[in-house]
């Protein structure tokens, strides 16, 4: 079954992907030396969310939405609060809104 995943790196930062076969895409960000360049230049990494999909249209999905989000979003889905992202959703601004916003 397709999973989608978030890694931590050892710089604090997280990785978030997909793959049918999640123990050996793990193994493959901390020892494959054709990883993820992302994750080669910061190992070791660890798992710390996954689900599991029906399918890898599903997983493929859910990784481009959580690779848009804010690192406080990634942190609140990972703790488990899912009550709490939609608050920390980013507001789209117009262009006029920045311009009357930042006194320009």
């Amino acid at each position: 079954m397709p999973w989608t995943y978030i890694v931590e790196c050892a710089d604090g930062s997280y990785y978030v992907g997909s793959t049918f076969d999640l123990e050996r895409r793990i193994w493959e960000h901390n020892n494959d030396p054709a990883g993820a360049a992302y994750t080669r230049r910061r190992r070791p990494v660890h798992l710390v969310w996954a689900v599991e999909y029906d399918s890898v249209t599903e997983a493929f999905a859910f990784e481009k939405q959580i690779q848009g989000w804010s690192r406080r979003k990634r942190e609140a889905l990972i703790r488990g609060d899912f009550d709490g992202l939609p608050a920390l959703a980013k507001r789209r601004t117009s262009s006029t809104d920045r311009w009357f916003r930042d006194g320009c």
